[in-house]
């Protein structure tokens, strides 16, 4: 006996061909919509939002492209993750990460039309995977010892980056800003002690580094402007006056004078709460919420500078520099750990006036200054500069370093290649394959630069095959070149992590054969 219906009304599903059809063309979609952002050359997007506002976002970081998308086919949410985690975990290679999946998938289609299964497609992306990594690791440089040389692969390596980027112009400078932020750091990938502040006016080339820390605050009136050796008091507590903060009570009098009373009684209780605070010795005061009138006057008297509203980032980031803790009660003060500074002063960036704490207790902390024409720059700005901070600090734990500019693409292809010519069955058609995925990329870069991709990726193939070669392309020419004359670096890490993150993503893709959309659940009613 036949089941006619197993899912329910609008259930659907799709089988075999149909599913793999769906799961591939979904993926190569999502690639093909990030390609044109890959390489020195790439172009950017403007993503608009529907919402209130009609926020506008201008860039080119693949996966802030596709995070603002919001897609409805399974399988390019799939590489939308991959692009994600690799953001995360490295910071750069967004784009080429889907880029690459998406080429696996494209060859795959070819193998699976003529009849090549998915699995045994997977065996052979699976040893064309390991082959090429291999291949890496006999080409990697490290430099760790000499720490000259080091520096250099790190400006090397930033300059690489950030040539994508907005900041592609004044990329020695954005360059040298992120190799002494994270020098600074002395091996710590956490990039929490790096403090990014946007000042929109100037124009990119006027950003520094600032050593110490910038709070974005004003110094209220009356208050010392300038403080040495300061113990900082960070807190998160109420300085409002303190009100009946009972819902909904009220309080019945039957004369002024007994209002008189009750404020004075809440005047008096503010005073207490502000002599233990001066009672632990500090001539700096932070607090994350308000500071009202009078305990403001009252930390005036003191001579202690007051800061209020300083927002919660600002004082975690605060606390965690100045080696303090976030207090939030002072009955007792010898169990609060105050932090410290040299010296805190008032400075002016464009036309608004910040507080700096230079001195720092943790050396390792520092504050870059962003300036640019407008919001949309600034931020486009930060993102790049994220991500050559992230790909540094990840540099400086594993400092294995290759040359960029399609050359990595183009050793590993040449080694699948080989193990393809080797390698009996079928599974050499899935690995020839994925030797022409890897040097998707490359064609893709000379692509975006208007170049003839087709000319160039012969040249580069001929020029592999001459032993210890450098080449790769060179976009600004338009021809191949000497990456290493050029000072064209990558980290391994990265190289890596695109590598089997992509072959990973496509290997899940390959393996589904149905898809199953599950009807949309309703209200039952409720009679």
């Amino acid at each position: 006996m036949a089941v006619d219906k197993l899912l329910k009304d609008e259930a659907s599903e799709e089988k075999g061909e149909r599913a793999r059809m769906a799961s591939f063309i979904g993926a190569m979609a999502i690639a093909d919509l990030v390609k044109t952002t890959l390489g020195p050359k790439g172009m950017d997007k403007i993503l608009q939002s529907t919402g209130r506002g009609r926020q506008v976002t201008v860039t080119n970081d693949g996966a802030t492209i596709l995070k603002s998308l919001h897609i409805d086919n399974p399988a390019a949410k799939v590489l939308v993750d991959i692009s994600k985690v690799q953001d995360d975990e490295v910071g750069d290679g967004t784009t080429s990460v889907v880029v690459l999946a998406g080429e696996l998938l494209r060859e795959a289609e070819k193998l699976v039309a003529s009849k090549i299964h998915p699995m045994t497609i997977i065996a052979g992306y699976r040893m064309a995977a390991e082959c090429a990594r291999n291949a890496l690791l006999q080409k990697v440089v490290d430099n760790k010892a000499d720490l000259e040389k080091f520096k250099s692969d790190l400006m090397k390596i930033a300059m690489t980056t950030l040539s994508s980027k907005i900041l592609s112009q004044d990329k020695e400078h954005f360059a040298q800003l992120a190799v002494d932020a994270v020098m600074r750091l002395k091996g710590s990938t956490n990039l929490e002690s790096i403090q990014i502040i946007k000042k929109p006016g100037g124009s990119l080339k006027d950003s520094f580094l600032d050593e110490g820390f910038i709070l974005d605050k004003k110094i209220g009136i009356g208050q010392p402007k300038r403080i040495e050796n300061a113990k900082i008091l960070v807190a998160n507590t109420a300085m409002d006056t303190d009100k009946v903060k009972i819902y909904g009570a009220r309080v019945r009098v039957d004369s002024m004078a007994r209002v008189a009373e009750i404020e004075g009684a809440e005047k008096d209780k503010m005073r207490e709460k502000v002599k233990k605070i001066i009672g632990h010795g500090i001539n700096c005061f932070v607090n994350r919420q308000l500071i009202y009138n009078f305990p403001e006057e009252l930390f005036a008297d003191a001579g202690i500078l007051a800061i209020e509203h300083a927002d919660f980032d600002g004082i975690e980031r605060l606390a965690l520099v100045t080696g303090g803790e976030i207090a939030s009660t002072f009955d007792n003060p010898e169990s609060v750990k105050l932090g410290h500074c040299k010296l805190i002063e008032e400075i002016m960036i464009g036309e608004d006036k910040l507080i700096h704490f230079s001195g720092v207790g943790m050396g390792q902390a520092c504050t870059i200054v962003l300036r640019g024409a407008s919001h949309h720059v600034l931020d486009e700005a930060e993102r790049s500069l994220h991500d050559a901070l992230c790909v540094l600090s990840q540099t400086v734990n594993d400092s294995r370093v290759l040359l960029g500019g399609g050359w990595p693409e183009m050793i590993m292809s040449k080694e699948v290649d080989e193990l393809a010519r080797k390698t009996p069955g079928k599974k050499s058609h899935a690995i020839e394959a994925f030797s022409r995925a890897l040097q998707a990329i490359p064609t893709i870069i000379a692509d975006n630069a208007g170049l003839d991709s087709a000319d160039l990726i012969a040249q580069l193939r001929a020029e592999h095959h001459k032993e210890g070669c450098n080449a790769g392309i060179d976009v600004i020419s338009g021809s191949v070149g000497d990456m290493a004359e050029l000072g064209i670096s990558e980290a391994f890490k990265v190289k890596q992590a695109v590598l089997l993150s992509a072959t990973e993503a496509a290997e899940m893709i390959l393996r589904v054969d149905e898809i199953i959309t599950c009807a949309p659940r309703r209200r039952e009613d409720r009679m």
